[in-house]
């Protein structure tokens, strides 16, 4: 049996230990098949003890997809080149970070995605998901203004560069960058046509 001083519940951080605990099965077995029982009893919990912060499990797996999202926002911020020479130095290590997320977060992108995390629309409104978002549309208006974005809606713009790195985040997760299908430096050439696109 567990001793108690091994549990990750300590007196008053319950919701804490439930969401660290679901992180961490998401990271080991790469994928949420576990009950909310399973997740009581690694977290060292009673059974009844989850429902006192989350209604059920789809509640659970919508706050772990909010917080991915929080985790991409810091991600993309920490790429951010503070003053940019162009447009190459300003988009490449924001899409680089973008990828390298989903790379070493495979489980928890797709749950930022799926609909296992109950309505997407009520995850993707959400205030953190679209806090991702907006640090895309902010980058490019800032590029806009110094002459290396093409000057176009920033939200079509971001729109274009989330379509493109979800896509290629998404082949890459499943396996189908195929060599001998799409060559040996498929993102990069993706990326390449993607900054193509935005330059001024």
């Amino acid at each position: 049996m567990q001793d108690a001083s091994d549990r990750p519940y300590h007196h008053g951080d319950l919701r804490r230990a439930l969401i660290e605990t679901a992180l961490a099965i998401l990271q080991e077995e790469r994928g949420w098949q576990f009950t909310l029982r399973e997740l009581a009893r690694r977290a060292g919990v009673s059974h009844a003890a989850p429902y006192k912060h989350f209604a059920d499990k789809a509640a659970l797996l919508a706050e772990i997809a909010l917080i991915g999202f929080e985790k991409l926002r810091e991600a993309l911020l920490a790429a951010q080149t503070a003053q940019p020479a162009n447009d190459r130095d300003a988009l490449l290590p924001a899409a680089r970070a973008y990828l390298g997320f989903a790379r070493r977060n495979p489980a928890l992108y797709r749950l930022m995605f799926g609909a296992e995390a109950g309505e997407p629309a009520a995850v993707h409104l959400d205030d953190r998901a679209r806090g991702a978002f907006a640090v895309v549309v902010e980058f490019l208006e800032r590029g806009q203004a110094a002459g290396l974005i093409r000057k176009r809606e920033a939200l079509g713009q971001a729109t274009a560069c989330w379509a493109l790195l979800h896509g290629l985040a998404m082949l890459e997760l499943d396996g189908l960058l195929l060599r001998e299908k799409v060559g040996e430096d498929a993102v990069e050439a993706a990326l390449a046509t993607l900054l193509e696109g935005l330059a001024a």
